[in-house]
């Protein structure tokens, strides 16, 4: 049975005429006697798997000659995010910048792409029974074609590159982008979050970087396409690897863009610690942020009980749900809760003092905004994923499917782990053994 389809239940009543109101009373509740009543819970009502590819014949049939050795790596990391293609079962997915982990040399994490010619991929995927299809790919590109890759931007700004065994130090590439979020505009177009600088980035229906828009104030040069300071400045204080992450599409066709984690101002420790991220509503029409505010984490406890450290708090997926109401993903590495949060006019927070770095305390210092000032959008726990059976760790891709089904997908991390054992002596992968899956959960009382 299609994992769309609602169980349905019907109820039957009898009318017993001229039987006394007590004695019916009695067979109902001797009839009923010992009998719980449970309410419906969400459960997991359908799973796929995505087969082995060679990541080297994947990208080599996009990009011939960009993947000389794979490392022994497959196709992963599709379950950046996922977002409805239309037909039932089919979905856009997004790579993320590729298979990349990190090794300490002389007490200091190096950060390593395996495969430095990886080229970020927008993937078309269909749900066929048990099994996830590849049915398009798209690479993504620069103005002349070339790719993009993942690599690392900026020296002194992003993680220093090196090779799979954190020995070689590799080029940086202004191009690169490390791809998160997606969604698809009505012209057929794509927009993309990226973590990098971060960015917005406004991508053609076959891949080419139409736009890329930064933090004002970045000086990022070099890039083969075309690059426009139109995101709040302070996103210039973004944590390493924890730049713009979720991206949801509006009815009206303005995006919303979610910071995944606490900006660290004034310092590392006060975003470590805060609770307080931040979404922004951004127009294509008008090339321009137009609201942002400030969302609010539960403990981490709360989101995940087996967790203790603030820091592993994120946001990985925003979806538009009708109006100006979305679906906020929080999780950690091993549990997610589903909040449905409404952006109201009075909770724009653009402009003001909070969007200066010098302004103390920072909104991130705050121990309560709410009562410091600063509106905070309400929200409602939705689902709790962590209590559903079959749901796997790290969901990084939500996507609603009708009113009752949502379909999650994983980041598998292209079966890559950290430290010096992700490699054998041959410099083959020691795959983890995770694989990429979209898993269909149901909501009994619906979204």
């Amino acid at each position: 049975m299609s994992p769309h389809v609602a169980d349905k239940h019907r109820i039957h009543r009898s009318v017993a005429l001229g039987v006394p109101l007590a004695v019916l009373a009695a067979f109902v509740t001797a009839g009923t006697a010992g009998a719980t009543s449970v309410p419906a819970q969400p459960r997991v009502t359908h799973t796929a798997t995505l087969g082995n590819i060679p990541l080297g014949t994947f990208s080599n049939a996009l990009l011939p000659g960009t993947v000389g050795d794979d490392r022994g790596v497959d196709l992963g990391g599709i379950g950046s995010d996922i977002y409805p293609a239309g037909r039932k079962g089919e979905f856009w997915t997004v790579t993320d910048r590729g298979p990349n982990g990190q090794i300490k040399v002389a007490g200091t994490k190096r950060r390593t792409f395996p495969v430095p010619g990886f080229d970020p991929a927008i993937v078309k995927i269909r749900v066929c029974g048990d099994t996830v299809k590849v049915i398009d790919s798209i690479p993504i590109t620069t103005s002349s074609g070339k790719p993009v890759t993942g690599l690392s931007n900026q020296a002194g700004r992003d993680e220093a590159p090196y090779s799979y065994d954190a020995q070689t130090a590799l080029a940086y590439n202004a191009n690169g982008l490390d791809t998160e979020g997606i969604v698809r505009a009505k012209d057929g177009s794509f927009w993309l979050v990226d973590e990098y600088s971060p960015s917005l980035v406004h991508v053609s229906a076959r891949g080419k970087v139409l736009t890329r828009y930064v933090p004002k104030g970045l000086e990022l040069t070099g890039t083969d396409y075309p690059v426009v300071g139109a995101l709040p400045a302070v996103l210039l204080h973004r944590k390493t690897n924890r730049g713009l992450e979720g991206l949801a599409q509006l009815p009206d066709g303005d995006l919303v863009m979610a910071l995944q984690s606490p900006l660290p101002l004034p310092d590392a420790n006060a975003g470590d610690s805060s609770r307080t991220t931040r979404l922004l509503r951004f127009s294509p029409r008008k090339h321009a942020v137009t609201a942002e505010y400030a969302y609010r984490f539960d403990p981490v406890n709360v989101v995940d009980p087996s967790e203790d450290d603030t820091s592993e708090l994120k946001i990985s997926s925003v979806v538009a749900i009708g109006g100006d109401r979305l679906l906020v993903e929080e999780r950690t590495d091993k549990a997610a809760r589903l909040q449905s949060v409404r952006l109201t006019r009075d909770a724009n927070i653009l402009g003001g003092p909070y969007d200066s770095d010098t302004t103390s305390p920072s909104l991130e210092q705050l121990d309560d905004p709410a009562s410091a000032g600063v509106p905070v959008p309400a929200k409602r726990l939705v689902v709790d994923l962590g209590t559903v059976a079959g749901v796997p760790g790290k969901i990084e891709g939500v996507a609603r499917v009708d009113h009752d089904t949502l379909a999650l997908i994983n980041d598998n991390d292209f079966g890559m782990t950290d430290g010096t054992g992700a490699f054998d002596a041959q410099g083959r992968l020691v795959d983890s053994g995770i694989e990429t899956t979209v898993t269909y959960v149901r909501l009994p009382r619906g979204i």
